[in-house]
């Protein structure tokens, strides 16, 4: 059996080491354009920031060292430039020499990834512009930061390639402004949850012109100016576009493949193309969501590693499925964490679900043992059954190993309420004897047997102003004197029993502190006493976040630069 593979980076790499695995016979040749194979692209913007010293620590495997392994033929700077499903042949052009040959096949692989995306915009061959998908993008713009010493940059676009070449640019000294059109960065994560991000990179200096469309690009002083609508242009010595990442198929698309969202290759759950033989795996291709079987298009290394471990699986004569793409994602933000999986609420409302959430702000490890941190847990069910459908978590630590065990318990099946009975690891420096996704659970279940009912921060400007509600915060004298919000009246809640006759039993009584902890428990002091009691979701710390972030951003697009 012959198998060639077009792409040798994430989905490819796996492939062929898996079909070798299982094939000792089959004579498998791989054809990778740029100069690298099996690189970590989420590595690459730590390699401009000093971050990652060594060039060679960013591919995991040279051509020669692959093919001693596994004896795979990985010819680099070999571009596939069609496909010829009948008679099962690719013509291959070899980009140092020349040459331009045919090469049969009985299997093919597609892994050819996905692009970043290049708006049609005027003056986007700047010089001075780059984009950073492969190995060879990272020299590029390491090489021009080493030569021009560039002191001021411009990210267009706030997704994850942009976030970490943010946190690295400043590293190095530079003055950095991320610009896009969405008034948040970090698309996984609900606006509520991004605040937080806003807020870490605004601390460390990154400028955050959100809510701005660009419209071009213009050499002047040595530098670039970013033409934006209807507000004055950025000026910087240097521009990145890190606006997203289209699939690259055009192959597949002249060969009659099957093509879904953005262009992207459809496959089946055996990563089999509309074509026989063919298959394809990696950012090129459109999955099914796992939590809403809606298809989808995720660009990340994990997904693309499975795919090609399942498309080898198949060629080879297994029966391998893949049950789709959960999302399960995490980033370092500066001294931050933030992490998700599954689906938001803003996307399980598009998608039609009736969902509900909770959010809390637990120590990362036993309050008594030094050091433990504060994260914010937002998670994500659907009323109706409890269907656990997505989380966000953003910390300092143990960030990480809560979305896991979230991601983990998705996949399963769990209901949210389920998350309770976790028996997971403890110890004091390392978590709670009731950890953060106990909790999690412990709240899903009070809401639904009906001994939690709780108001959401969207819903505050709603709430009537005729005095036919109480709004009590029962947070200390001194935290209620530091900020509260507007029309709160201060009864503590160790003091709330002996105050009672302070509320108005006759009113619905809407209760807010911190966390969202303390104002639990004067709930259910309320309710005991025969109050109708409402708790705020998240507290006034995470109303404080959000509402600051909004203020900023609001500020941010009227007056065109962020307000740090």
């Amino acid at each position: 059996m012959k198998v060639i593979i077009t792409g040798g980076v994430a989905g490819g790499a796996s492939a062929a080491a898996r079909l070798r695995r299982l094939d000792e016979q089959a004579e498998i040749i791989v054809f990778e354009r740029s100069g690298y194979i099996s690189y970590a692209n989420c590595g690459l913007p730590y390699y401009i920031g000093g971050v990652i010293e060594d060039p060679e620590e960013l591919t995991l495997q040279t051509p020669e060292s692959f093919f001693a392994r596994f004896r795979v033929h990985m010819k680099v700077r070999h571009e596939v430039t069609a496909i010829h499903p009948e008679r099962k042949s690719v013509s291959v052009k070899n980009l140092d020499t020349g040459e331009e040959y045919e090469e049969s096949y009985d299997k093919l692989l597609l892994s050819p990834g996905a692009k970043p995306t290049q708006p049609r915009l005027p003056g986007v061959e700047q010089e001075r512009l780059f984009t950073l998908r492969t190995v060879e993008d990272t020299f590029r713009i390491k090489e021009y930061i080493n030569q021009n010493h560039p002191q001021t940059a411009v990210l267009a676009g706030g997704g994850f390639i942009g976030l970490e070449l943010a946190e690295n640019l400043r590293a190095l000294g530079m003055d950095v402004t991320i610009v896009q059109r969405p008034k948040q960065l970090m698309n996984p994560f609900d606006p509520d949850m991004a605040a937080f991000i806003h807020s870490e990179m605004r601390r460390h200096g990154v400028k955050l012109a959100l809510g701005h469309t660009v419209e071009g690009f213009e050499t002047k002083d040595n530098g670039v100016d970013v033409l934006l609508k209807d507000e004055p242009p950025l000026h910087a010595d240097m521009v990145v576009l890190a606006i997203g990442v289209t699939p690259d198929t055009a192959l597949a698309k002249d060969a009659g493949l099957e093509l879904g969202l953005k262009g992207s290759i459809v496959v089946n759950d055996r990563m089999e193309t509309s074509v026989p033989d063919i298959y394809a795996v990696g950012d090129a291709v459109q999955v099914k969501h796992y939590v809403t079987g809606q298809n989808t298009l995720l660009s990340l290394a994990g997904p693309a590693n499975r795919q090609g471990r399942i498309a080898a699986d198949n060629i080879c004569g297994k029966d391998s499925r893949y049950p789709g793409s959960q999302g399960s994602s995490v980033i370092k933000v500066f001294d931050l964490t933030a992490a998700t999986t599954g689906i938001n609420e803003t996307n399980a409302r598009k998608a039609g679900l009736d969902v509900d959430k909770v959010i809390l702000s637990p120590m990362s490890h036993a309050g008594y043992y030094p050091g433990g941190m504060l994260m914010t847990m937002k998670v994500i069910f659907e009323k109706s059954t409890c269907r656990l459908l997505g989380a966000q978590i953003i910390g300092y630590e143990g960030v990480d190993k809560r979305i896991d065990v979230l991601a983990a318990a998705i996949h399963a099946g769990l209901t949210a309420t389920r998350l309770k009975d976790l028996d997971l690891a403890y110890a004091p420096p390392y978590s709670s004897a009731k950890d953060p996704v106990n909790m999690a659970g412990f709240m899903i279940e009070n809401i639904a047997n009906g001994l939690l009912k709780q108001f959401h921060l969207e819903q505050l400007s709603s709430l009537p102003t005729d005095g036919s509600i109480t709004l009590l915060d029962v947070r200390t004298t001194q935290e209620y004197a530091g900020g509260h919000v507007e029309g709160f009246c201060n009864i503590p809640v160790d003091e709330l029993r002996e105050r009672l006759t302070e509320v108005d039993p006759h009113k619905p009584v809407y209760v807010i502190c911190q966390s969202g902890l303390r104002s639990y428990i004067a709930c259910r002091i309320l309710t005991g006493h025969g109050y109708d009691a409402y708790n705020f979701a998240g507290g006034f710390r995470f109303y404080e976040t959000v509402i600051h972030d909004r203020r900023l951003t609001e500020a941010a697009t009227a007056c065109g630069m962020d307000q740090t």
